[in-house]
């Protein structure tokens, strides 16, 4: 508030001001005609010019600030958000299946990974550094076998349309969906590019300055991406094995939807990501995120959380959000109605379809065998060619 009347008291200056000018040039122009000493009013006129164009300056620069600060304010939760502090007043809506019983003590997914050769944490941290992994054999066959098996069903049964985009955005882009300028430090970048830390933003900005028709309303797309996220703020945090990685695989459900019917949108999406859970039969369950946990660009956030066994724990393997028009704003993405009416921002929504690392890390643990070997889920066995995943020789 201050900025702005800052802005107002500069802006109604410089108007002052340039009337002002005015009433100079044609007292100039009058005296021309009457052959009279016009230096006094040329100096003064150059004055207010100088003074003018400092005011301009100055309007600008404070209108970059009103920017900043606003490009800072989070989405504003929706009237049925839970309210809370932090994690733990999140409420769980549903779940889905049952815990598997073991007759032994199961292993984490990275034990059962190294052990069977399929996960080598150790190589990769030599190329690279750490949290980052490399397949063997059948691991690396599951990684790609659920990216197939992802986008076969969201394109063949949930109406999506697959997408390719870049693995590299810009600045605009980042800021469009709401990564810029608050979570820069979270990015991995290039002299010009920001890699992407979720297909969400290449996806979305597809129609970035773009107006699409009512009747096309709901766009529904889906698109495979590695993603790079610094994890800057997790250090301590979930270091061992896939869930917390610099690199990982995704796929992620977009939509574009009309305001009136963008929550019934959120509800629909997020089913399409626990139908994957529900087909590769892991027991998961939905929290709904209180005012406390909720990301920065969304309205209304439903998790999906994997059961994880050998950790005895639940792991967030899908977040599903409405942002409503928070990203549309910020990337002017309208639809036109057909009534003629003038254009309106449309609603965004995304979702994992899922994590693919963390549902690796699901498999290994869900699927787990006493001998060390584990079994492939039944709806992944023709993507696999196999049945059962063994040591490697």
């Amino acid at each position: 508030m201050e900025k702005d009347n800052e802005r107002r008291g500069l802006i109604q200056k410089a108007e002052e001001l340039k009337a002002a000018r005015n009433q100079f040039s044609m007292k100039i122009a009058k005296a021309k005609g009457q052959g009279g000493d016009l230096e006094r009013e040329k100096a003064e006129m150059r004055r207010i010019s100088n003074e003018i164009k400092d005011l301009d300056t100055r309007i600008r620069d404070v209108e970059s600030a009103m920017e900043a600060m606003a490009m800072e304010i989070p989405n504003i939760p929706h009237e049925s958000v839970p309210v809370g502090s932090d994690p733990t007043d999140n409420l769980v809506v549903r779940s889905w299946g049952e815990k598997r019983r073991y007759d032994f003590t199961p292993k984490d997914h990275w034990e059962v990974g190294e052990n069977l050769g399929i996960l080598d944490f150790k190589r990769a941290a030599k190329i690279t550094g750490a949290r980052f992994t490399v397949s063997w054999g059948l691991g690396s066959r599951l990684e790609r076998a659920l990216i197939n098996f992802m986008l076969d069903v969201h394109t063949n049964e949930h109406g999506c349309t697959e997408v390719w985009t870049p693995f590299m955005t810009n600045r605009d882009s980042m800021t469009a969906t709401g990564q810029l300028p608050k979570f820069e430090e979270e990015l991995f970048r290039t002299d010009d590019y920001f890699l992407v830390p979720t297909a969400e933003v290449p996806v979305t900005n597809l129609y970035r300055d773009e107006t699409l028709a009512e009747e096309d309303l709901p766009v529904k797309l889906v698109a495979y991406t590695p993603c790079f996220r610094r994890e800057a703020g997790s250090y301590g945090k979930d270091t061992r094995g896939l869930i917390r990685q610099h690199q990982f695989n995704k796929v992620e459900l977009v939509r574009f939807a009309h305001p009136e019917r963008s929550f019934t949108d959120l509800e629909e999406l997020t089913s399409d990501a626990e139908d994957i859970l529900k087909k590769l039969g892991l027991h998961y369950r939905v929290v709904v995120l209180c005012t406390g946990d909720l990301g920065f660009s969304s309205a209304k956030t439903y998790d999906l959380e994997v059961w994880m066994p050998a950790q005895e724990v639940y792991r967030e393997i899908s977040s599903c959000s409405n942002f409503v028009d928070f990203q549309s704003r910020r990337g002017q993405i309208r639809y036109k109605p057909k009534q003629g009416k003038k254009t309106e921002l449309c609603h965004t929504l995304n979702g994992s379809g899922l994590a693919v690392g963390r549902t690796v890390a699901a498999i290994l643990e869900n699927y787990q065998l006493p001998d060390g070997t584990v079994k492939i889920p039944e709806a992944l066995r023709p993507y696999m060619g196999v049945d059962l995943i063994g040591p490697m020789s």
